[in-house]
């Protein structure tokens, strides 16, 4: 497939015309999608025991062999890992080996590699830091356990093993206490609720102190998704929600260098080489030895990667936030989501190189979860358009652009890649 020129996405805001992006996708041979997973093309539910993938979508995935990978901070594999939910989709471990239907990329933050075929690894991580990971669980469900028992009413009236269940997530990587389902059960005591946030941050800085005294005080962070940014320490802000918000739902015990901006850079990596034979960062780079500064992480792709070989970066995902807060009488815009920094970097990336990256923003607040905030839409002499992102509307300086949205979320998303996917000649 010969390179076309893209349309002129990149200069767009918000922009609805999702016929352009099934172009670019369908006609660009140099083409690299890096993609969440939850929100993007799965519903987002309360329980992530319950989430379900269109067949149709995963199939889709492969006429992109070689040009699409996933990049989330959920994993690949166990019980509540991407894998199981394809495998049930199909009907068996089995058919999805034999027909190569496992999506290929990073998660974990990026520690958690997959192939196709379903070949797992954990570059740059060490079988003590794992033996950590592996008793995170446990720790997580006896302190949930702990803290309900003190403060909950008999007269609530819910199983408290299964809750628990439901809101400990026995990631190998990344062991997550989903809250999910306890805000929904805690709706109408908001005071217990954030309380039990109080609690869970409580928990994971003693896992941080506890790691520390055997020796891995330099393997570990806590992710909070969503969240309000980063302080000034480096440190992502707990974000507690007010009303029916559900604020920080996850609190994800990750090993360090797990940022999704990184695994832009493993990625590239990956891309390059599978082109050239070479690898720009090495054969043996992991996101464990990436910068995390944006600045730092950009100058090390300028350094590194050849300008006549890079890709036009398609980067999509659901978790961007912000708010507004008023800090010594001044205004202050606290930036998050998971994904925000992941595309900010694909962002600059076409910038740098002076390549019409897209950045793509899937509008997930039509599932179960109350965090997210919707697109607004407005009819405008006959032509529906959108007044506001995401964001906190008074941010007006952020310096992430969402090219392209799709206000239908999942669905609407999945339709048009696989429109693009069917359009596609094999490269």
């Amino acid at each position: 497939m010969s390179y076309l020129a893209p349309p002129l996405l990149h200069q767009h805001t918000y922009s609805l015309d999702h016929a352009a992006w099934v172009d670019l996708l369908a006609t660009t041979g140099n083409l690299l999608i890096i993609q969440d997973l939850d929100g993007v093309c799965m519903e987002l539910v309360k329980d992530p025991l319950d989430r379900a993938i269109e067949l149709n979508y995963v199939k889709a995935t492969q006429a992109f062999e070689g040009h699409f990978y996933v990049l989330t901070n959920g994993e690949h594999t166990g019980k509540r890992g991407v894998n199981g939910i394809i495998e049930r989709a199909l009907g068996g471990a089995d058919l999805a080996q034999a027909g190569r239907y496992y999506l290929p990329g990073l998660a974990a933050g990026g520690v958690q590699w997959q192939t196709r075929a379903g070949e797992v690894s954990h570059p740059g991580v060490s079988e003590a830091e794992l033996a950590f990971l592996a008793a995170v669980p446990e720790k997580m469900g006896a302190h949930l356990r702990q803290f309900l028992q003190r403060r909950l009413r008999d007269s609530d009236g819910f199983n408290l093993e299964q809750a628990i269940q439901a809101t400990v997530l026995d990631n190998i990587a990344s062991p997550t206490a989903n809250l999910n389902t306890l805000h929904n059960l805690l709706h109408h005591q908001r005071e217990v609720y954030t309380d039990l946030q109080y609690a869970m941050q409580t928990l994971v800085e003693d896992l941080l102190r506890d790691a520390a005294r055997q020796g891995l005080g330099e393997s570990f962070f806590v992710h909070y998704a969503p969240n309000h940014g980063r302080g000034p320490d480096g440190k992502e802000i707990i974000w507690f929600g007010q009303g029916d918000e559900s604020g920080t739902t996850d609190f994800q015990f990750m090993l360090r260098g797990a940022i999704k901006e990184a695994g832009v850079l493993a990625l590239l990596n990956r891309y390059y080489a599978a082109r050239t034979g070479e690898f720009p960062l090495g054969q043996d780079f992991s996101v464990r030895q990436a910068p995390h500064s944006h600045a730092e992480l950009l100058g090390l792709v300028g350094q590194n990667f050849d300008p006549a070989l890079m890709p036009t970066l398609v980067g999509v995902g659901d978790t961007v936030t912000s708010v507004v807060v008023t800090e010594d009488g001044e205004p202050v815009a606290k930036r998050g989501g998971s994904d925000r920094n992941f595309l900010h970097l694909i962002q600059a990336i076409g910038q740098q190189f002076d390549r019409g990256n897209v950045v793509t923003y899937i509008d997930s607040s039509g599932g179960e979860l109350k965090n997210r905030q919707a697109l607004k839409l407005e009819d405008h002499n006959g032509k529906t358009i959108v007044t506001q992102g995401p964001g906190d509307a008074r941010d007006r300086d952020d310096p992430l652009t969402l090219n392209l949205v799709f206000p239908g979320g999942y669905r609407q998303y999945c339709e048009a890649f696989q429109t693009a996917a069917a359009r596609r000649s094999p490269s």
